[in-house]
Protein backbone atom coordinates (compact mmCIF):
# COMPACT_ATOMS: atom_id res chain seq x y z
CA UNK A 1 0.00 0.00 0.00
CA UNK A 2 1.08 3.33 -0.81
CA UNK A 3 -1.51 5.90 1.06
CA UNK A 4 0.35 8.87 0.62
CA UNK A 5 -2.27 11.07 -0.62
CA UNK A 6 -4.65 10.00 2.22
CA UNK A 7 -2.07 11.07 4.36
CA UNK A 8 -2.00 14.09 2.93
CA UNK A 9 -5.32 14.93 3.39
CA UNK A 10 -5.92 13.61 7.08
CA UNK A 11 -3.32 16.42 7.84
CA UNK A 12 -5.15 19.08 5.87
CA UNK A 13 -8.58 18.29 7.40
CA UNK A 14 -7.20 17.29 10.90
CA UNK A 15 -3.78 18.58 11.33
CA UNK A 16 -4.74 18.25 15.37
CA UNK A 17 -5.21 14.65 15.29
CA UNK A 18 -1.92 12.75 14.06
CA UNK A 19 -2.22 9.71 11.85
CA UNK A 20 0.29 7.08 12.57
CA UNK A 21 0.83 4.59 9.87
CA UNK A 22 1.72 0.57 10.55
CA UNK A 23 3.21 -1.75 7.91
CA UNK A 24 2.30 -5.01 8.72
CA UNK A 25 2.31 -8.44 6.28
CA UNK A 26 -1.19 -9.01 5.04
CA UNK A 27 -1.72 -12.01 6.61
CA UNK A 28 -1.07 -9.99 9.87
CA UNK A 29 -3.63 -7.18 9.85
CA UNK A 30 -6.80 -8.58 10.85
CA UNK A 31 -4.90 -10.09 13.97
CA UNK A 32 -3.62 -6.82 14.61
CA UNK A 33 -7.10 -4.70 14.55
CA UNK A 34 -8.70 -7.64 16.53
CA UNK A 35 -5.88 -6.48 18.94
CA UNK A 36 -6.76 -3.02 19.08
CA UNK A 37 -3.05 -2.50 17.53
CA UNK A 38 -4.98 -0.62 14.36
CA UNK A 39 -8.18 1.89 14.10
CA UNK A 40 -8.30 0.37 10.61
CA UNK A 41 -6.42 -1.14 7.90
CA UNK A 42 -5.80 -2.05 4.73
CA UNK A 43 -6.55 -5.86 4.46
CA UNK A 44 -7.32 -8.40 1.38
CA UNK A 45 -10.67 -10.23 1.28
CA UNK A 46 -11.87 -12.21 2.44
CA UNK A 47 -12.19 -11.48 6.17
CA UNK A 48 -14.74 -12.33 8.68
CA UNK A 49 -17.69 -10.05 7.89
CA UNK A 50 -19.04 -10.80 11.36
CA UNK A 51 -16.45 -8.68 12.95
CA UNK A 52 -15.29 -6.63 10.34
CA UNK A 53 -17.02 -3.90 8.23
CA UNK A 54 -15.12 -3.68 4.79
CA UNK A 55 -15.28 -1.07 1.66
CA UNK A 56 -13.81 -3.29 -1.16
CA UNK A 57 -11.60 -1.02 -2.98
CA UNK A 58 -10.51 -2.49 -5.64
CA UNK A 59 -9.36 -5.88 -7.71
CA UNK A 60 -5.49 -6.85 -8.63
CA UNK A 61 -3.84 -7.98 -11.24
CA UNK A 62 -2.27 -11.73 -10.38
CA UNK A 63 1.64 -11.82 -12.41
CA UNK A 64 3.78 -14.75 -12.47
CA UNK A 65 7.73 -13.43 -11.27
CA UNK A 66 10.58 -15.26 -13.12
CA UNK A 67 14.01 -14.41 -13.96
CA UNK A 68 14.28 -12.12 -16.88
CA UNK A 69 16.12 -14.83 -19.35
CA UNK A 70 13.35 -17.00 -18.29
CA UNK A 71 10.90 -17.89 -21.73
CA UNK A 72 7.68 -16.48 -20.32
CA UNK A 73 9.33 -13.20 -20.49
CA UNK A 74 8.79 -13.52 -24.82
CA UNK A 75 4.93 -12.99 -24.63
CA UNK A 76 3.26 -10.27 -22.77
CA UNK A 77 0.92 -12.61 -20.88
CA UNK A 78 0.39 -16.01 -20.28
CA UNK A 79 -1.75 -18.99 -18.93
CA UNK A 80 -1.93 -21.04 -16.38
CA UNK A 81 -1.36 -23.83 -18.70
CA UNK A 82 1.59 -22.29 -19.87
CA UNK A 83 2.93 -22.94 -16.45
CA UNK A 84 2.22 -26.50 -16.16
CA UNK A 85 5.57 -27.65 -16.38
CA UNK A 86 7.24 -25.22 -14.10
CA UNK A 87 7.68 -25.66 -10.19
CA UNK A 88 5.14 -23.00 -8.93
CA UNK A 89 6.20 -21.76 -5.41
CA UNK A 90 2.89 -21.43 -3.11
CA UNK A 91 4.54 -19.36 0.22
CA UNK A 92 2.68 -20.10 3.55
CA UNK A 93 1.67 -16.38 3.78
CA UNK A 94 0.07 -16.89 0.09
CA UNK A 95 -2.70 -14.81 -0.41
CA UNK A 96 -4.18 -15.67 -3.59
CA UNK A 97 -6.17 -18.31 -1.53
CA UNK A 98 -5.66 -21.75 -3.84
CA UNK A 99 -5.39 -24.97 -2.21
CA UNK A 100 -2.52 -25.69 -4.59
CA UNK A 101 -0.85 -23.32 -7.30
CA UNK A 102 -0.85 -25.36 -11.16
CA UNK A 103 2.29 -26.62 -12.09
CA UNK A 104 4.90 -28.86 -10.21
CA UNK A 105 5.23 -28.27 -6.37
CA UNK A 106 8.14 -27.24 -4.66
CA UNK A 107 10.17 -29.75 -1.72
CA UNK A 108 8.71 -26.87 0.79
CA UNK A 109 6.57 -24.10 0.86
CA UNK A 110 8.87 -21.01 1.47
CA UNK A 111 7.96 -19.33 4.65
CA UNK A 112 6.82 -15.91 3.10
CA UNK A 113 6.55 -14.52 -0.18
CA UNK A 114 9.95 -12.45 0.34
CA UNK A 115 11.49 -15.77 0.48
CA UNK A 116 10.20 -17.31 -2.49
CA UNK A 117 11.11 -14.24 -4.76
CA UNK A 118 14.79 -15.09 -3.23
CA UNK A 119 13.95 -18.41 -4.14
CA UNK A 120 13.17 -17.83 -7.73
CA UNK A 121 16.25 -15.10 -8.24
CA UNK A 122 17.87 -18.63 -7.12
CA UNK A 123 16.70 -20.33 -10.47
CA UNK A 124 14.42 -22.62 -8.22
CA UNK A 125 11.23 -21.84 -9.59
CA UNK A 126 8.27 -19.34 -10.67
CA UNK A 127 6.08 -17.29 -8.06
CA UNK A 128 2.38 -16.37 -9.15
CA UNK A 129 1.36 -13.41 -6.89
CA UNK A 130 -0.47 -10.30 -7.10
CA UNK A 131 1.39 -7.43 -8.96
CA UNK A 132 1.69 -5.08 -5.87
CA UNK A 133 3.47 -7.86 -4.11
CA UNK A 134 5.80 -8.68 -7.12
CA UNK A 135 6.70 -4.48 -7.12
CA UNK A 136 6.92 -4.96 -3.29
CA UNK A 137 9.53 -7.89 -3.55
CA UNK A 138 11.54 -6.27 -6.93
CA UNK A 139 15.05 -7.27 -7.83
CA UNK A 140 16.90 -6.07 -10.71
CA UNK A 141 17.49 -9.74 -12.05
CA UNK A 142 13.63 -10.61 -11.72
CA UNK A 143 10.59 -9.28 -13.83
CA UNK A 144 6.76 -10.43 -13.85
CA UNK A 145 4.21 -11.49 -16.25
CA UNK A 146 0.12 -11.12 -16.11
CA UNK A 147 -1.74 -14.95 -15.69
CA UNK A 148 -5.23 -13.72 -17.46
CA UNK A 149 -6.74 -16.65 -15.77
CA UNK A 150 -5.35 -16.84 -12.25
CA UNK A 151 -6.79 -15.75 -9.02
CA UNK A 152 -6.96 -12.16 -7.84
CA UNK A 153 -6.65 -10.49 -4.67
CA UNK A 154 -9.01 -8.00 -3.87
CA UNK A 155 -7.67 -5.01 -1.09
CA UNK A 156 -10.73 -3.53 1.11
CA UNK A 157 -10.39 -0.57 3.90
CA UNK A 158 -11.74 -2.80 6.90
CA UNK A 159 -12.09 -1.98 10.91
CA UNK A 160 -13.89 -3.52 13.75
CA UNK A 161 -17.56 -2.97 13.53
CA UNK A 162 -18.14 -1.92 17.01
CA UNK A 163 -14.99 0.31 16.83
CA UNK A 164 -16.60 2.50 14.86
CA UNK A 165 -15.42 6.01 15.84
CA UNK A 166 -15.97 9.80 14.48
CA UNK A 167 -12.19 9.50 13.33
CA UNK A 168 -12.65 6.21 11.71
CA UNK A 169 -15.35 7.94 9.64
CA UNK A 170 -13.40 10.78 9.20
CA UNK A 171 -10.71 8.34 7.59
CA UNK A 172 -13.39 6.03 5.54
CA UNK A 173 -14.73 9.16 3.95
CA UNK A 174 -11.21 10.30 2.51
CA UNK A 175 -10.35 6.65 0.99
CA UNK A 176 -13.56 7.07 -0.27
CA UNK A 177 -13.06 10.62 -1.62
CA UNK A 178 -15.67 12.96 0.19
CA UNK A 179 -14.80 16.29 -0.03
CA UNK A 180 -14.51 18.30 3.03
CA UNK A 181 -18.17 19.55 2.41
CA UNK A 182 -19.82 16.69 2.29
CA UNK A 183 -22.50 15.76 4.69
CA UNK A 184 -21.10 12.36 5.67
CA UNK A 185 -18.26 12.36 8.28
CA UNK A 186 -17.71 14.21 11.04
CA UNK A 187 -14.94 17.01 9.82
CA UNK A 188 -18.22 17.94 7.13
CA UNK A 189 -19.09 21.93 7.64
CA UNK A 190 -22.32 22.70 9.57
CA UNK A 191 -25.16 23.79 7.09
CA UNK A 192 -25.74 27.53 7.48
CA UNK A 193 -29.36 28.53 8.06
CA UNK A 194 -30.90 29.43 4.52
CA UNK A 195 -32.72 33.15 4.57
CA UNK A 196 -36.87 33.32 4.18
CA UNK A 197 -37.75 34.01 1.00
CA UNK A 198 -39.29 37.78 0.41
CA UNK A 199 -42.64 35.65 -0.03
CA UNK A 200 -42.76 33.55 3.00
CA UNK A 201 -41.37 36.82 5.21
CA UNK A 202 -43.58 39.80 3.99
CA UNK A 203 -40.34 41.79 3.39
CA UNK A 204 -38.71 42.31 0.81
CA UNK A 205 -35.13 40.62 -0.34
CA UNK A 206 -32.21 43.41 0.14
CA UNK A 207 -30.28 44.04 -2.89
CA UNK A 208 -26.74 43.13 -3.27
CA UNK A 209 -24.37 44.19 -5.14
CA UNK A 210 -23.10 42.29 -8.03
CA UNK A 211 -25.51 39.76 -7.75
CA UNK A 212 -26.85 38.21 -10.98
CA UNK A 213 -30.31 37.02 -11.09
CA UNK A 214 -30.63 36.59 -7.20
CA UNK A 215 -33.06 38.37 -4.51
CA UNK A 216 -34.05 40.87 -7.22
CA UNK A 217 -35.80 41.34 -10.52
CA UNK A 218 -34.25 40.45 -13.19
CA UNK A 219 -31.13 43.15 -14.85
CA UNK A 220 -30.56 44.97 -11.70
CA UNK A 221 -31.42 45.88 -8.53
CA UNK A 222 -32.84 49.36 -8.94
CA UNK A 223 -36.06 50.43 -6.83
CA UNK A 224 -38.69 52.42 -8.12
CA UNK A 225 -42.51 51.93 -9.19
CA UNK A 226 -43.03 49.54 -11.90
CA UNK A 227 -43.16 50.49 -15.56
CA UNK A 228 -46.26 51.39 -16.77
CA UNK A 229 -47.63 51.57 -13.27
CA UNK A 230 -50.71 54.77 -12.67
CA UNK A 231 -49.85 58.20 -13.58
CA UNK A 232 -50.62 61.28 -11.07
CA UNK A 233 -52.70 63.99 -12.70
CA UNK A 234 -52.36 67.91 -12.45
CA UNK A 235 -53.73 68.92 -9.42
CA UNK A 236 -57.29 70.73 -9.42
CA UNK A 237 -58.00 74.65 -8.98
CA UNK A 238 -60.62 76.18 -6.24
CA UNK A 239 -62.84 78.47 -7.18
Amino acid sequence: MTPTKWVRIWEERLPGIPLALVPVPAAEAPGLLREGGADAGFVRLPVDRTYFSAIPLWTEATVVVVPKDHLVTAADEVTLDELADEIVLHPLDDVLGWEQPPGRPALERPATTGDAVELVAAGIGVLVVPQSLARLHHRKDLTYRPVTDAPQSQVALAWPEEATTDMVEDFIGIVRGRTVNSTRGRTAPQDQPRPKSPAKSGKPAPAKKGASGRGGPKGGAKGGAPKGGPRRGKPRRRS
